[in-house]
């Protein structure tokens, strides 16, 4: 299964140059492009949107308090080749980036799991800058460091599937998290349910919650970047024939004066907006400020779990859901790193859940305290010394 869900990643990027934020008239939930083709289709299959929205609902194994321990639907595999008994572990980590507070709350994440563990006696991280070159070369040079383990988030996966399986030839175990690549070499794949799990999250709800003929805004980071087009894909096909009117999906950059700028435009065309989803929260409380500030109502919203859009989903009243993509998940490559050099086993595919935050349990997730874009689903809040290295 572990290679289904790579081929589908590996479509995704192939078709990335054709996609377009431009929408044509057309009747409710109509979501094509210029081409008459159906916005995100090169992203969609079928298969995997149906084996994630099954996961979402699936018993996870493991201890019931500790998530990022979890597994959905794990198949083991053996790692005694790999035991080394005794501790004294150098963990290596070659980092995709740091080039926004996802990663950033993660990899902090990251490095107090590895402090907790007084077997680890070395941690080298090597910063890609989000350049496959440089994580190519940053792979070559840890795996002449003698590093008892290496870790990977690879920036992309085509491209870093050569540099993954010539670290793995090595004889080091390697693990992969958060992006995979195209190899079964591995011994583990660990990463949240996904990105079609996310999509359907947010455009569930707003179809559950609008009334046929309410007008949806869709505003996306980046093209092109396959769990991302995975969430558009996702919420394209629970759109098309929803009764739902998506009257744009708008590409923000990430930058909060273009997505005012893009609310306030369709505002403007459209004269309402009934509903915003959105395939990534850095700009939700942005968006929701272009309503207040054209004096309109903040219509349904799907955001994400940042401290800045909880807050103001609880003090506005919003109506709102925030799909996850937890970065609990960066404290699971260390663990799996820790049991394989026991030699304990650990699935070959480790999924990991991802729930939302709902109404019913948004006030457990605000921290006043917080920075404004720190990740509520961090799974740090009873690590040694939180909240000082979050903020």
């Amino acid at each position: 299964m572990r290679g289904k869900w790579f081929a589908v990643v590996l479509a995704g990027a192939l078709v990335a140059a054709g996609c377009s934020s431009d929408l044509p008239a057309g009747g409710p939930g109509a979501t094509t492009a210029p081409d008459g083709t159906a916005a995100g289709s090169g992203f969609f299959d079928r298969a995997e949107y149906e084996r994630q929205l099954g996961f979402r609902s699936a018993a996870a194994e493991g201890p019931a308090d500790r998530p990022w321990e979890q597994a959905l639907d794990p198949e083991m595999v053996d790692t005694a080749r790999f035991a080394k008994p005794g501790g004294d572990y150098h963990l290596c980590f070659s980092n995709a980036s740091v080039d926004n507070p996802w990663r950033q709350v993660g990899l902090t994440t990251m490095r107090e799991e590895v402090r907790a563990h007084p077997e680890i006696t070395g941690f080298t991280v090597l910063d890609a800058e989000a350049k496959d070159d440089k994580q190519i070369s940053d792979i070559r040079s840890l795996s002449s460091r003698g590093c008892s383990a290496l870790i990977v988030s690879p920036n992309t996966t085509a491209t870093l599937t050569p540099a993954v399986e010539a670290a793995c030839a090595t004889g080091v175990p390697v693990i992969v998290f958060d992006r995979g690549v195209d190899s079964d070499c591995p011994v583990t794949f660990i990463h949240p349910i996904g990105g079609f799990a996310f999509g359907a999250d947010g455009a569930e709800f707003l179809t559950e919650r609008l009334e046929p003929g309410g007008k949806v805004l869709a505003l996306r980071i980046l093209p092109g970047v396959d769990v991302l087009e995975q969430r558009w894909a996702a919420a394209n096909e629970i759109f098309s024939g929803s009764g739902l009117e998506v009257v744009g999906v708008e590409f923000t950059d990430g930058d909060a004066a273009k997505t005012k700028a893009i609310v306030g435009d369709h505002l403007q065309r459209e004269g309402r907006i009934d509903g915003v989803w959105m395939d990534a929260g850095a700009t939700a409380v942005a968006a929701v400020e272009a309503f207040q500030d054209a004096g309109a109502p903040i219509p349904a919203f799907v955001g994400e779990d940042q401290q800045d859009f909880l807050r103001m989903w609880a003090d506005e009243g919003m109506t709102a859901v925030a799909p996850t993509y937890p970065t609990y998940q960066w404290r699971t490559p260390v663990i799996a790193a820790l049991r394989i050099l026991g030699g304990r086993q650990v699935p070959e595919e480790w999924v990991l859940p991802q729930p939302k935050v709902t109404r019913d349990t948004l006030h457990g997730f605000i921290e006043q305290d917080m920075p404004p874009l720190h990740y509520a689903m961090c799974g740090c809040e009873s690590m040694p010394g939180y909240p000082g290295p979050w903020k």
